[in-house]
């Protein structure tokens, strides 16, 4: 028989596309707009079908008998007697089934003769395991994913994910070590966080990258954008340049919040997944790098650095096929409350999570994005409070900061946080990727290593590899999997 075997491939959950509902333009890293579209494959090449593994739906209540069908995939094209089986975890966003035939995970299944399976995160694409998203309906997830995913194990066996199923990887592996081999935990945030005011530090450290003075005209922008709210005449001439889809009520300190939450968003979503290689599975607006926005912004010959912050956001509307830049507090809350899987679960086509993802940060991990860092230079208008009022405001229960901090800490007690306690397991994170100030930087162990990649952005290892790539990210994919080799012998 072959070994249970777990690696953290990527991040499933980071790759879905908030469409027509108004969402921070990045909700804890999850994009609005459009970073992924329909699965793009080329002609010549078949995706494996979904199949369907019926499960229980509460692993933590014996009494409980009811069941649903949770969705998976399988490929067995390289598979080889003795293999192991790398099962990828999905995560806030549906199981795209390219994946099943695309990535760096299929060559290790090739060099390693090994059976690729996908599970399907409950309550996220085809995976629907209650009538609706009702609040009643929505229980903390990540202790439920892991005995889940040792359920699917039972009935078939090992482990991949990236982002959130990265550190469901990492944690299953210390959970559940003799049922898997090995966990590869890419970009995969470990210690829960109720004010993630690191994140804007990373992005402003990536956008120095660049040696120009790119922060420093987005804080003239910023600052200008703030003395013009104020302004009676200036506030029309703001929903103009913007593109607003509303118009400003200088009093409404909520819609403020979102109208600079989601500017900085636009640069926030591109930090995160600089120069990666996320086409090939439809993602759009990956051309658009850290060089491209800070360009515009240095760029004096098109205008005043309000003017060029504007151009850049115009850009990012464009790209994502969108006629205006939404910011009003109570239409995001009204979007956010809709319950039924058609509202909440795709629109257009197009798979969205808002209402899930929300509540697990609300309920599990905060990791909200504020503007709480000092160095930042997007403004201080959108502070973690910010993100507590909405989760109080979408799900109408009493879930304000303290509420949240308490669940967060029952998080990090649960898995060990920082000193999360486990063996076989490696860390990849990009040095570009602002989660990586919640993942492992530095070796815990021996047998539980970290690979900090430098230049690289979110997930990056985990795309297929080009001819662009640098020395490093090329180094890391050849120690990821020189240790797959050491932990299936």
């Amino acid at each position: 028989m072959a070994t249970y075997m777990s690696i953290s491939v990527f991040f499933i959950l980071c790759l879905f596309s908030y469409v027509n509902c108004w969402i921070p333009r990045i909700i804890n890293g999850r994009p609005k707009g459009g970073m992924l579209g329909a699965p793009k494959v080329s002609h010549d090449i078949n995706v494996p079908s979904a199949q369907w593994f019926n499960q229980r739906l509460d692993h933590f209540d014996g009494a409980n008998y009811q069941r649903w069908n949770q969705r998976y995939f399988v490929n067995a094209t390289f598979y080889k007697p003795g293999g192991p089986i790398f099962l990828m975890i999905g995560g806030e966003g549906p199981a795209n089934p390219v994946w099943m035939v695309e990535g760096t995970w299929i060559q290790y299944a090739q060099m390693f003769g090994a059976i690729c399976v996908m599970l399907e995160h409950r309550y996220y694409g085809d995976s629907h395991p209650v009538k609706d998203l009702a609040f009643e309906n929505l229980h903390p997830q990540h202790r439920q994913a892991l005995l889940m995913l040792a359920n699917f194990i039972d009935w078939f066996l090992n482990t991949f994910g990236g982002s959130y199923p990265g550190s469901l990887s990492a944690w299953f592996r210390s959970k559940y070590p003799y049922m898997v081999d090995g966990a590869v935990a890419t970009s995969a945030p470990i210690y829960a966080q109720l004010d993630f005011r690191e994140y804007l530090d990373v992005v402003t450290d990536a956008l120095d990258t660049t040696g120009t003075h790119c922060n420093q005209e987005i804080l003239n922008a910023t600052q200008t954008m703030y003395t013009w709210w104020g302004q009676p005449d200036k506030r029309t001439e703001l929903e103009d340049m913007f593109k607003l889809c509303d118009k400003i009520d200088p009093d409404n300190i909520l819609d403020k919040a979102g109208f600079f939450s989601n500017l900085a968003g636009n640069f926030e979503g591109v930090v995160q997944y600089n120069k990666d290689n996320r086409a090939f599975e439809g993602a759009i607006g990956t051309d658009i790098t850290i060089d491209t926005l800070c360009e515009i912004m240095t760029d004096f010959t098109r205008g005043s650095a309000i003017q060029r912050y504007a151009y850049v956001n115009t850009l990012l509307l464009k790209t994502y096929s969108q006629s205006c830049l939404d910011f009003k507090y109570t239409k995001m809350i009204e979007d956010m409350r809709k319950t039924d899987w058609n509202s909440s679960g795709r629109s257009s086509g197009i798979y969205v999570s808002g209402r899930q993802w929300m509540y697990q940060t609300c309920a599990e991990f905060g990791w909200f994005q504020s503007s709480d860092c000092k160095k930042q230079a997007f403004s201080h208008q959108f502070p973690v409070n910010f993100s507590c009022i909405q989760c109080m405001d979408i799900y109408e229960k009493n879930m304000d900061c303290i509420f949240i901090d308490e669940n967060i800490k029952d998080t990090n007690q649960y898995y060990g946080g920082r000193n999360i306690s486990v063996t076989k397991v490696v860390f990849p994170n990009g040095s570009i990727d602002p989660w990586h100030a919640m993942g492992v930087t530095e070796d815990i162990s021996p047998d539980a290593t970290a690979i900090y990649i430098d230049g690289t952005a979110h997930c990056a290892n985990m795309y297929p590899a080009t001819d662009k790539d640098s020395p490093q990210l090329t180094a890391a994919r050849k120690q990821i999997a020189d240790l797959i080799h050491k932990w299936i012998q």
